[in-house]
């Protein structure tokens, strides 16, 4: 059963003057014509710019290829449909028959483009201000986790360059469950790799992150990468 959008506005913590504007945020193409496609539109470049502006300021040393590594790492879609998990806004989400029965409100794309379209509405709601804050309050800690040290590639790639490099098999990345709520769902994923005795595992929200753990399990276990507390 799909929850009021009124609910989901408190949660977040925004009193829409124009709540249908909020409801088309949510609502899905599959529904018809009158759908959040241009809202994602406006969100997403809202969503850009303000993640550069927090980068150019957290970062005042950092090159403009720096830059725009992090934000593309902070602005993809598997970092969107995190952040809707964490707000749960599957529960709220407006989908079409077929999109209902084929589970869309999990799905990572759906998820990502009605966090981007959201961003749309506070900022039409609002102002730019308004909208800015509710995005560094949901990077809050991902911003502040970010090291402009640390290598730019993921773990996966990582590790089959590693791998690569020295003419071993690719790494293969098995589901072994998937537990909780459709909203919350949490993935095990096993890593093997032909150098390492052992299998790793990896746990995470989506199937690519907790592929990701593993992958960083595994750049570990071949001492390529630190324990990271």
């Amino acid at each position: 059963m799909i929850k009021p959008t009124a609910e989901l506005a408190r949660r977040l913590g925004h009193q829409f003057s124009d709540p249908s504007l909020f409801e088309l945020a949510l609502t899905h193409r599959s529904c018809g014509k009158r759908n959040n496609e241009r809202l994602e539109f406006l969100g997403d470049s809202i969503l850009n710019f303000v993640i550069a502006e927090a980068l150019y300021a957290k970062f005042p040393s950092a090159r403009e290829g720096q830059m725009s590594r992090l934000r593309a790492r902070l602005v993809k879609g598997e970092t969107l449909s995190e952040i809707a998990r964490e707000l749960e806004i599957g529960d709220y989400l407006r989908l079409g028959s077929g999109e209902l029965k084929s589970g869309g409100f999990r799905r990572d794309s759906i998820l990502a483009d009605a966090v981007e379209a959201i961003i749309g509405a506070i900022y039409l709601d609002s102002d730019l201000d308004c909208a800015r804050g509710f995005i560094l309050s949901w990077y809050e800690k991902r911003l502040q986790a970010l090291d402009l040290n640390e290598t730019l590639k993921d773990s996966k790639t990582r590790l089959q360059e590693f791998l690569q490099s020295r003419r071993e098999a690719l790494p293969k990345y098995e589901l072994l469950s998937v537990e909780g709520e459709a909203h919350a769902q949490t993935f095990h994923i096993r890593c093997e790799v032909g150098l390492l005795k052992e299998a790793t595992e990896g746990v995470g929200n989506s199937r690519r992150q907790a592929e990701q753990e593993a992958a960083k399990a595994a750049l570990v276990a071949l001492n390529i990468e630190g324990e990271r507390g």
